[in-house]
């Protein structure tokens, strides 16, 4: 693959025999940072003004253009089609891209959702938590209140981060619809239910007739404690959301431009290492390439693989014998019977060609015949006709 300073793929003797350059990684992220930043600036001193409205509106513009989305860009070898891997999950990065005091925080929860309101109005629930969650809505409600495409847009528009109970996560795609799930503000599943140990140890509970919880089941749902609860949304907050599609490309947000250059590049090794051991079938032996872009950027390659396959096997030591002699019989007779039909055919089409010839060819001279003998009889019947004209009858005297 070239020099070592331009390598992107590295082998070890011991463990994944594939890991992450850092120095790689580190580079990428500098240029596509800095790309950002330049570009954004250039924009800036372009730009005229943008509303006559007031100022505050110009001010939001500003600060979504400044802090503009990261993505890392996952392309593996073979299709994910493991129906549990596409279920949504999270990574914990070390550098949380929801820090922000002003963030919006809407709660999807299994019914009753009034246990949900009682658990973040608690005293120990932690109020610099509780005064990001703004609204926190029941899937029962949410079902009534939102079923036009106008409602479930005002509620997108209101929100920054939408986190769903992950006993009620999979049904909400038919809810939500494409407006969420065509965006970065898909639904993070997060774990509020009570879970109830022995001993210290989970216990399972059984398996009921359908994998997937109906109304009745979750009416009278039970949640954590209120620590519990804030733990969970809190880890939940400092996580990069993953949703693989059943394709061999997935989109991951890594970091924003605000982040340092090593700041992004740690998260997303945080990322690549929670994709591997989690989420894509036999880890790095079937990723073909990894990249990371801007919302406006071209992808910069952090990582490529030097094989096309997955697994050894795959692979043919020697190409296969194509020569005529080791064709099956079967093949090798209709090959054969092929080519004499294609002979006897070319053949018929030439006899059939001269004997047409032959044929025009007679009929021409036999009409040059014709008309040669009908232009002599024309002469001679010219030469006779006087002769015949000068000869007067004798009238008979007796």
């Amino acid at each position: 693959m070239g020099s070592s300073n331009t390598q992107l793929t590295s082998k070890v003797t011991s463990g994944s025999p594939y890991q992450l350059d850092k120095p790689q990684v580190l580079k990428a992220s500098t240029a596509l940072l800095k790309h950002i930043k330049s570009t954004q600036q250039e924009q800036e001193k372009t730009a005229t003004k943008k509303t006559l409205i007031g100022d505050n509106d110009s001010d939001d513009e500003d600060a979504a253009i400044k802090n503009e989305a990261v993505w890392l860009v996952l392309t593996t070898k073979q299709h994910v089609v493991d129906k549990n891997r596409l279920k949504p999950g999270k990574i914990p990065i070390p550098h949380s891209l929801n820090t922000s005091p002003s963030l919006s925080i809407c709660l999807i929860t299994a019914d009753p959702q009034r246990g949900v309101k009682d658990i973040i109005a608690d005293s120990t629930f932690p109020q610099e938590l509780s005064s990001r969650i703004e609204k926190v809505i029941g899937f029962s409600k949410l079902k009534a209140r939102y079923q036009s495409f106008e409602s479930r847009r005002q509620l997108f528009a209101e929100h920054d981060v939408f986190l769903a109970d992950d006993r009620i996560a999979m049904r909400l795609v038919q809810t939500l619809g494409k407006i969420f799930y065509k965006s970065s503000k898909r639904p993070i599943p997060i774990r509020i239910a009570e879970i109830e140990k022995v001993d210290g140890k989970r216990v399972k509970k059984e398996k009921k007739r359908p994998n997937v919880p109906t109304d009745k089941d979750v009416k009278h749902a039970s949640f954590a404690s209120p620590l519990i609860v804030a733990k969970e949304i809190e880890r939940t907050l400092n996580c990069a959301s993953v949703q693989l599609a059943p394709s061999t490309t997935a989109a991951v947000r890594v970091g924003s431009s605000k982040l340092t250059p090593e700041q992004l590049s740690e998260n997303v090794a945080a990322v690549v290492k929670g994709l591997t051991d989690k989420f894509v079938a036999k880890g790095w032996r079937n990723i073909k390439a990894l990249h990371i872009k801007g919302a406006n950027t071209m992808a910069l390659p952090i990582w490529l693989a030097d094989e096309l396959w997955v697994e050894d096997s795959n692979v043919l030591e020697a190409a296969p014998e194509t020569d005529a002699g080791n064709f099956p019989k079967k093949r090798k007779a209709a090959t054969e019977g092929k080519l004499l039909e294609e002979k006897k055919t070319k053949k018929t089409k030439s006899a059939d060609d001269e004997e047409e010839a032959a044929a025009v060819a007679a009929r021409k001279e036999k009409l040059q015949q014709l008309k040669s003998k009908a232009l002599e009889d024309g002469e001679t019947n010219k030469t006779e006709a006087p002769k015949a004209g000068g000869k007067k009858k004798r009238k008979s005297t007796s």
